[in-house]
Parts: C-alpha cells; structure tokens; sequence
C-alpha cells in the first residue's frame, strides 16, 4: 500500500516507520515546508493519506483528499466544530474518512471500560468523577483530544451531567477536566470517582508513540476497501 503523510513531526515519522515495518511505502510526504507539494498529482501516487497536523489546516487537507478521492486517515483535534461538514462532504463524494482521537489501541478500550464502568457507577450517587490527563510541554491543545473524548462520553452516560469544564469543576452537573503539561510525557490518562468514603481510578499510561502511530497504520489499512466514515470502534469491532 502506499501511504501519503501529511505532517511530519514526531508522530509522522514514527507512523513512517510503522509503515514501511509492515511492507508499505511512502511516495509523498507533506510538511510545512513544502506545502505546495500537496497537489492533485502527489495525491495520486497515493492509496490513502494519514493525516496529523493542526486545527488551522486539518480540515483544508481533508477537503483536497476528496477531491482527490483518497482515502484519509486523520488525528488531528480541534477541528471538530467543522465535522458536520467534513462528514457531508466526504459522503456527497463518496470518500473515505477515519478520525480518531487516539489511535492507540489500548486508549481505544479504555475509551470502552470508561463507559462501561460510568454505567456501573450510575446508581450511586454518592461518587463525583473527574478527569485529569497529563502531556509533553510540545503538546498544543488543552485538554487533550483523548481527554475530550472521555469527558464526552461519560456526559453520554450521565443524564445529570450537563458537560464538561477545562480545570477543576465545582459545578456538580459539570465534568472538570485537569491538563498538566511537563517533559517527555507521551500521554496519561485518569478517571476518579470520589466518594467521602473512597476512590475508583482507572488510568492508561503511554509508554511512547509506537501504539499511537501502528493503530494509525492498521486505520489505514482498513480504509483502503472501504467508503464512508469511520472510527476505532469500527476497526477494533467494539
């Protein structure tokens, strides 16, 4: 298969070397230095694009993939105002999207047992939840798009929850979610429930990128016979 980047950073190297580790090659890679080489022509040497880059231009590089009918891989966050967008577009063209928050496949059954066990807390009203997740310094969004994610769907599970706040929330209709920024940290994840009498944390710690970067690979893989949208639930049959 051959797979377009479009973003170079760290993640876009490691999925580079996933790839090219499982037999795929890489004809095009797109950077902020040679944006003009996102063309039409460099798009066709492609079987499917992964996509990390940022909020400001994710959903202009979506877009130009199908038109291009390419298939796209995405994680980048902070887009997601546009979604219904992306989505009508991409069905009218009869394209293929994945978006993930996290391709790691670990946080993707986190993401599971977070609601699996938001459901098992319901009855008990005596619990506040909170969120807190902690990153490298480089890390632009905050909270992170996996934060947003369980915060979303423990709102999803909880009818007396209103939302969620970025920080620590003193609302009990409102979910807080707490961002760190320090070092190297690859990605840390925590669930609390607190009582006045105990407390219940689940927690996913990233070791490194490498699960990032090979579920991002895997979704492409995935992509390549399929049209429509989809995500990690679908890859990973949850």
């Amino acid at each position: 298969m051959k797979i377009g980047l479009v973003g170079y950073g760290r993640m876009g190297k490691e999925i580079e070397k996933i790839a090219l580790e499982r037999g795929h090659s890489v004809p095009m890679i797109i950077d902020v230095d040679n944006s003009d080489d996102f063309t039409p022509e460099n798009l066709a040497k492609c079987d499917v694009v992964i996509e990390f880059t940022v909020p400001s231009s994710a959903v202009n590089n979506y877009l130009k993939c199908f038109k291009s009918g390419v298939p796209v891989v995405s994680g980048t966050t902070g887009w997601l105002h546009e979604k219904e967008m992306i989505y009508e577009t991409c069905l009218k063209n009869q394209g293929t999207f994945f978006y993930a928050s996290n391709f790691s496949v670990g946080v993707n059954l986190f993401f599971e047992l977070n609601r699996k066990l938001s459901r098992l807390m319901g009855p008990y009203s005596g619990y506040q939840v909170g969120i807190r997740e902690i990153h490298h310094v480089m890390k632009l969004d905050a909270p992170s798009g996996t934060a947003i994610t369980l915060a979303e769907d423990l709102v999803r599970e909880m009818p007396e929850k209103r939302g969620w706040c970025a920080g620590p929330s003193g609302n009990p209709s409102e979910i807080g979610v707490v961002s760190e920024r320090r070092g190297e940290v690859p990605g840390i994840h925590s669930i609390t429930w607190e009582s006045e009498d105990d407390v219940i944390e689940i927690t996913h710690s990233a070791k490194n990128r490498r699960g990032f970067a090979l579920g991002a690979v895997l979704a492409a893989e995935f992509c390549l016979t399929r049209k429509g949208i989809f995500n990690m639930n679908d890859l990973l049959n949850l």
